[in-house]
C-alpha cells in the first residue's frame, strides 16, 4: 500500500506537470482540472459530453452489479460489472463523472433493495407511493458514494497505470465510510458477491470483506484497460501502453494466485484445528410464524405450542443447546409471568439449554427502557444470561434525532423505541461464551469482532426475516453471514423465523441451510473455536489505510492545482 501511495502521488504530480503554466495562471483551478492534455503534444483534450451511450453504459453497470448479488447471485459478474461504468467515465469532467456514477448507483440500489417497497407497504404504515419514495431516497443516498467514486477517479487526472491502483483504494474508502457514517449501512458491499468463492474469501480473516472489494475493483479496471488497448482509446488524454498493460496483467494474476494459495493453506490449516476443537451439539428451530399473526395476542399460545412441538421432536437425541429465532416469544419474556412460566416449564421438561429472542423492558425511575433481547435459559428452567441488541435499526427500532425531528415515527410500531445494549457483551454458557448477533447486527463486522475479543467461542445470529417475504432480501442477508464466520474463525449458527436458518463453519462453508417459509428443525455438532485472527485484533486497518491514502491523493491533486503552490513546486 505504501508503494501505491508513492506511485499515485508521483502520477498526480506528473499529471499536473503536463499542464502548461499559463493554464494555471490564466484559468481557475476548476477550469484547469476540467481541461485534459495528452502526454505527447500537451494540446487540450476536449471533454466528452454525456450522451445516450454513456447513460446506457452507466445503467448496464448498475444492473450487472445487482446480478452479482443474491437472488441471481452470479459472483463472477462482479469481476467485470463496473467496466461499462469506466467506459462511460472516459474523458468526462468531474461533475459529469459524478452524475454518471450516481446513475449507476441509482440503478443498482433500486434493483438491489426493491424489497423495501413490499416490506413497507405490507408491514409499515405507508402506501405504495410513499414506500417508493422512501426507496428512492435511500437509493439516492447510497448512489452518492458511487458518484463520489466516479468523480474522484476523473478529477485526479492520472495515467491509466495509477488509476489501476487508485480506483480500488477510493472504492474501499467509500465502502468504509458507508459502513460507519449515519449509523452505517454495509448491506451487500462489493466483496460480499464472493460469499461462495471459498478460496478467495479466506483472506477476509486479515483484511475483511474490504480486501475482496479491492481485488474485484482491480479486476474491473484491468479489464477496462484491455478494452482500451484493443480499441486504441485513451483515458483522460493518456494512452494505454500495451507493454505496461501486460506487466499489470502478470502482477494481478500473481496477486490472485497468492490470495488463492493463502486460501488453500488456510483451509488445510483450519480443517485440522476444527477437527481438534471441542464440539457441542446445537439444534436450530425455524418456527415459520406468519408475521401478520406474530404479535396478535390471540395467537400467542399457538405460537408457543409450535415452538414446543418442534423443540420436543429433538428430545430423542442428546442436544446441548436449542436456538429459537429473534422475538420467538411475542411478549415480554420474564415480565409476563403466565406465558414466561409456560416457556420455562417446557424447557425444564426437555432438559436442553435454550437460546431465544424476546422483547424486554426495565423501569428506571420515571422512564421505561425497551430492549430487543436474547435470553439464554438453562435446562433447569432458569435464566442464565441475556444480551441486548447493541446496533438498532434506524426508523425500525428507534427514530434518529427524535428530539429535533419529533414528527418522524417508526416504520414498524410494535413497542416503544428500543434502547441499545453493550457492544461485545456475550452470553456465558458454562465454560464457554456465545456471541449473540440479533438480526441486522450480523451485517456489521465490528460487533462479531467485539464478541470474539470478549471470549466468544461461538456466534449465534437470531433474526426474523419474515418482513421481507419471498424477495431476495433473506438471501442477501444470509450471504453476509459467511464473512462473519471467516473474519472471526468461529462457527456461526443462524435461526430465522421464516428462514434462512443455517450453520456456517469457521471456513465459511454452509453446512446446513433451510428454505424460506418452511417449518424446520435441524442440528449439528459444531466446533467451539478459540484464538484471534488478525482481523479481530486489528479491525478495519486495511479500510482505514485506504481511506488515508484516498485523502492524501485527493488533497495532493487539488492542492497542486492552486497556481501559487504550483509555482513554488516548479521553482524547486
Amino acid at each position: 500500500m505504501l508503494v501505491i501511495l508513492i506511485y499515485c502521488s508521483r502520477e498526480v504530480n506528473r499529471s499536473i506537470d503536463n499542464l502548461p503554466e499559463k493554464m494555471y495562471l490564466g484559468c481557475s483551478a476548476l477550469d484547469a482540472a476540467n481541461m485534459n492534455m495528452t502526454k505527447d503534444n500537451k494540446s487540450t483534450h476536449p471533454k466528452q459530453p454525456i450522451g445516450i451511450v454513456c447513460l446506457t453504459f452507466a445503467c448496464l453497470s448498475g444492473l450487472l452489479m445487482t446480478a452479482a448479488f443474491p437472488k441471481i447471485g452470479n459472483g463472477l459478474v462482479a469481476w467485470f460489472a463496473l467496466v461499462p461504468l469506466f467506459m462511460a467515465l472516459r474523458n468526462l469532467s468531474p461533475f459529469d463523472g459524478f452524475r454518471i456514477g450516481f446513475l449507476t448507483g441509482i440503478v443498482h440500489y433500486l434493483t438491489l433493495l426493491y424489497w423495501f417497497i413490499p416490506f413497507l407497504t405490507t408491514y409499515g404504515p405507508f402506501p405504495t407511493l410513499i414506500s417508493t419514495g422512501i426507496l428512492c431516497l435511500l437509493s439516492s443516498y447510497l448512489a452518492v458514494y458511487i458518484g463520489l467514486f466516479s468523480m474522484a477517479i476523473v478529477s485526479t487526472r492520472v495515467s491509466p497505470y495509477a488509476l489501476w491502483a487508485m480506483a480500488p483504494v477510493f472504492w474501499v474508502c467509500l465502502e468504509y465510510v458507508r459502513t460507519t457514517v449515519f449509523s452505517g449501512f454495509p448491506w451487500e458491499l462489493l466483496g460480499h458477491t464472493q460469499y461462495n468463492a471459498l478460496h478467495i474469501i479466506q483472506i477476509s480473516d486479515i483484511v475483511g470483506v474490504y480486501g475482496i472489494s479491492f481485488l474485484i475493483m482491480m479486476s474491473n479496471v484491468l479489464l477496462f484497460f484491455l478494452y482500451q488497448v484493443a480499441a486504441k482509446q485513451d483515458w483522460q488524454g493518456y494512452k494505454t501502453d500495451p507493454k505496461f498493460f501486460l506487466v499489470y496483467v502478470f502482477f494481478f494474476c500473481g496477486l490472485i494466485g497468492a490470495v488463492w494459495n493463502y486460501g488453500d493453506r488456510q483451509i488445510s490449516s483450519m480443517e485440522k484445528k476444527i477437527a481438534q476443537a471441542p464440539t457441542k451439539k446445537i439444534a436450530v428451530v425455524q418456527g415459520n410464524i406468519d408475521q401478520t399473526q406474530k404479535w396478535d395476542p390471540a395467537y400467542q399460545i399457538s405460537t408457543l405450542k409450535k415452538y414446543f412441538e418442534l423443540s420436543n421432536s429433538l428430545s430423542a437425541q442428546q442436544w446441548d443447546l436449542i436456538v429459537w429465532p429473534e422475538t420467538a416469544m411475542p411478549f415480554y419474556f420474564s415480565t409476563q409471568v403466565p406465558l414466561t412460566r409456560m416457556v420455562l416449564e417446557n424447557i425444564r421438561s426437555s432438559g436442553i439449554d435454550t437460546l431465544l429472542g424476546s422483547p424486554a423492558y426495565s423501569r428506571e425511575e420515571k422512564r421505561v427502557r425497551y430492549f430487543n433481547r436474547a435470553f439464554l435459559i438453562r435446562a433447569s428452567g432458569t435464566i442464565a444470561d441475556a444480551y441486548d441488541k447493541a446496533h438498532l435499526v434506524p426508523f425500525g427500532e428507534y427514530v434518529p434525532m427524535k428530539r429535533w425531528l419529533p414528527f418522524l415515527g417508526k416504520m414498524v410500531a410494535q413497542v416503544g423505541d428500543f434502547s441499545t445494549g453493550m457492544v461485545g457483551d456475550t452470553l456465558s454458557w458454562g465454560k464457554h461464551e456465545i456471541g449473540a448477533l440479533i438480526c441486522y447486527e450480523m451485517i456489521f463486522p465490528y460487533l462479531s469482532r467485539a464478541a470474539v475479543r470478549h471470549g466468544a467461542h461461538l456466534l449465534v445470529n437470531i433474526t426474523n426475516d419474515a418482513w421481507y417475504g419471498q424477495t431476495s432480501a433473506p438471501f442477501q442477508h444470509f450471504s453476509m453471514a459467511v464473512f462473519r464466520a471467516i473474519e472471526t474463525r468461529r462457527t456461526l449458527v443462524r435461526s430465522a423465523n421464516t428462514g434462512i436458518s443455517g450453520i456456517i463453519d469457521p471456513l465459511g462453508r454452509v453446512i446446513r441451510q433451510t428454505p424460506i417459509f418452511k417449518d424446520a428443525v435441524f442440528g449439528e455438532a459444531v466446533p467451539l473455536m478459540s484464538g484471534l485472527t488478525p482481523y479481530v485484533k486489528l479491525g478495519d486497518f486495511f479500510a482505514r489505510f485506504c481511506s488515508m491514502v484516498s485523502l492524501i491523493i485527493v488533497l495532493l491533486s487539488q492542492t497542486l492545482r492552486v497556481p501559487l503552490i504550483r509555482k513554488i513546486f516548479r521553482r524547486k
